[in-house]
């Protein structure tokens, strides 16, 4: 086992920033872009278009993510078990991570679904107009609350991870197992 786990946190720590970064800037770089073509029709292609570019590197991010996560917590097992505090914030990282992975995944249904709509007129990515078809109303309302929880649970688990990393400090590790071999009054 190494003694650092440089490898495993820059995977964990670079996923999950290219994870919020990407879907932030998505949500009001690219939508708001497409808003400004011209072309109502076209406005929901540039949308997709831009979506399914970065659909490959979102996925790259997140596997990089999940897997420095996943050498992390297996470098800090003994942590995880011995110290008061680091399993919860564990499972609520992992509880929040995973609510993230399912709006991410149903995101990209939705965004599959308005590619199969085609040229339809909107007024941005995730804005109708009044002649936008029912079908894709329904697809852009999910799609425009999506676009800022993604961001929402990155940032939350981006803090947590700060969180998790004060617990490695000397006196939090010390405490941590005080608090967990003393009985609590």
């Amino acid at each position: 086992m190494p003694e650092t786990d440089t490898l495993a946190r820059s995977l964990h720590d670079v996923g999950l920033a290219a994870w919020f970064g990407g879907s932030l800037m998505g949500a009001v770089g690219l939508n708001g872009a497409a808003a400004q073509v011209d072309d109502s029709k076209q406005r929901a292609r540039v949308a997709n278009a831009g979506w399914a570019h970065w659909t490959p590197i979102n996925l790259a991010a997140i596997g990089a993510h999940v897997l420095g996560g996943a050498l992390i917590i297996t470098a800090n097992k003994g942590r995880i078990a011995g110290q008061q505090g680091v399993a919860s914030w564990t499972v609520a990282k992992l509880g929040v991570t995973v609510a993230a992975l399912a709006a991410t995944g149903y995101a990209r249904v939705l965004g599959q679904k308005m590619e199969q709509f085609g040229d339809v007129p909107v007024e941005g990515g995730t804005e109708p107009l009044p002649e936008t078809p029912d079908e894709v109303k329904a697809a852009q309302r999910q799609l425009k609350l999506l676009q800022w929880t993604i961001p929402a649970l990155t940032g939350t688990a981006l803090v947590m991870s700060a969180r998790m990393g004060e617990q490695q400090r000397p006196k939090e590790v010390s405490g941590g197992i005080l608090g967990r071999l003393l009985p609590r009054s």
